[in-house]
């Protein structure tokens, strides 16, 4: 005769491993789309009313100089009763801020003025910036010095607004590692400079998880975007078809307690193709 098995009742306690929990927990993130990924064919209150019924909560907008655009995107913001939580910087990659040449920085300062004054009118927590670009031409040590030196001229105007200048990692040969991204903006000290982490640019090379863990609260919002690398071709592929282990990045993102937005971003389509990248947005928050 074996030993008796114990028996369980409504009062038993069953001990479960950590990740066991985790992996049920829904992300508390809201749902946001890129602007650029709705039709074009249509009005601006057109598209921001398809993304809100398609699941979206928010909207990342990209950087407008026309007053009267600003004024039309604020509009149907209101009236689509979906928020800009974003603006999506332009003027940073032709013109970067790690140039030697002062007046393409000052024009890269100008577009970041912009964008700064449309997250004010729009209500919109962040400004995302791709900080710098190495080239033959423009060293690592020299990017990384001419980029905070301006950014650092940046923040007054940043608290001023209140609105975040959030450093994005992108394929510009810079901040390649968490390490170093998490190094760059700790030397600002202040809580005016933040990460932009892009789930999907990190792949190429790293882990997107260890990105989280390490970067931590330095997060102020997320990109969310897949990616396959195959035969040393690297694409961006639809979200769950590529090599990100989602489910990795759920228990990373619910360690660090991140409850911000995360905005997809991904080539355009119409309603169908956006109401299933929700539906696969969904299942990544879920941790499915």
């Amino acid at each position: 005769m074996g030993p008796a098995r114990p028996v369980m009742t409504r009062r038993t306690v069953v001990a479960l491993p950590f990740a066991a929990l985790l992996r049920g927990a829904r992300l508390a993130i809201r749902k946001a789309v890129e602007f650029d990924m709705l039709p074009s064919t249509i009005p601006v209150l057109d598209r921001f009313t398809l993304a809100r019924d398609c699941g979206f909560e928010a909207i990342e907008c990209p950087t407008t100089p026309d007053a009267a655009q600003a004024e039309e995107m604020l509009a149907a913001a209101r009236k689509a009763r979906l928020p800009i939580h974003s603006v999506m910087n332009q003027a940073h990659w032709d013109d970067p801020l790690s140039s030697p040449d002062p007046a393409v920085v000052e024009k890269s300062l100008e577009g970041l003025r912009t964008s700064l004054r449309n997250a004010k009118l729009w209500g919109a927590e962040t400004v995302l910036l791709v900080p710098a670009v190495v080239t033959a031409e423009v060293s690592y040590a020299q990017a990384w010095e001419r980029s905070q030196r301006a950014i650092r001229g940046m923040i007054p105007m940043a608290r001023e607004l209140q609105v975040i200048i959030a450093i994005e990692e992108v394929w510009n040969k810079f901040l390649q590692s968490p390490l170093e991204f998490a190094r760059y903006i700790d030397e600002f000290e202040s809580p005016f400079v933040r990460a932009y982490f892009d789930v999907g640019n990190v792949a190429i090379n790293g882990y997107p998880q260890d990105w989280i863990r390490t970067l931590g609260r330095r997060i102020v919002k997320l990109h969310i975007k897949d990616f396959r690398f195959r035969n040393r071709v690297a694409e961006f592929v639809p979200l769950l078809e590529g090599d990100i282990d989602w489910r990795a990045v759920h228990g990373a993102l619910l360690e660090i307690g991140y409850q911000g937005t995360a905005t997809v971003e991904l080539r355009g389509g119409d309603a169908a193709y956006l109401k299933e990248v929700s539906r696969r947005f969904d299942r990544i928050l879920d941790g499915a």
